[in-house]
């Protein structure tokens, strides 16, 4: 800015350039993590990387950045949005995944038992959080998949912290039960 307190082009122009660099690298820092969140909702590579495309837009369009009192909150909570509705646009979507399970296998190695008995229990797992009821499901991809803190999943979701320990306990019970009796499918 001029010393007379008006505002040139050139200092509009500064201004911009320097909010696109902030911008950039924030990018550049959480870009896998937002689409990791946005993934682990929409389970399709190309929906994941819209939506992360999105939240970045939003970024970009917000208009004080200096608001944002945690940024890799503010994304992970945009994300989740964005691709939340993405879901509700796209019904049809199937959250089965079993045709990339199936290529998986087949590009195992003969002989490699072991990495196909890995991959079968982690497609049995997935398909396991996925039937899971909403509320637990998106608190252990959250928690688990993102890694993210019970009070960081209790903002992106709007719910008490409590809330998020408890459904987090109820989900993993769910989920030993479902795998042991998947592991062991008789009489227990």
């Amino acid at each position: 800015m001029s010393w007379a307190g008006q505002v040139t082009l050139d200092d509009v122009g500064a201004v911009a350039d320097a909010v696109v660099d902030h911008v950039e690298r924030i990018v550049r820092q959480h870009a896998r993590f937002v689409f990791g969140v946005a993934y682990s909702v929409l389970r399709n590579r190309e929906d994941a990387e819209d939506a992360a495309q999105e939240t970045f837009l939003r970024l970009l369009r917000q208009r004080n950045l200096a608001d944002i009192r945690d940024i890799r909150l503010w994304l992970a909570r945009v994300a989740w949005r964005v691709a939340v509705d993405r879901i509700r646009k796209h019904r049809e979507q199937s959250a089965d995944d079993t045709p990339e399970f199936m290529e998986n296998v087949a590009d195992a190695a003969p002989g490699a038992e072991q990495v196909v008995l890995e991959r079968q229990m982690k497609a049995l797992l997935d398909r396991m959080i996925v039937g899971l009821p909403r509320e637990l499901r998106d608190v252990v991809l959250l928690t688990t998949v993102q890694e993210m803190s019970s009070s960081d999943v209790a903002e992106v979701l709007g719910i008490p912290e409590g809330s998020v320990r408890q459904r987090l306990f109820r989900a993993r019970q769910i989920l030993r039960e479902k795998m042991l009796s998947a592991i062991n499918p008789g009489p227990r």
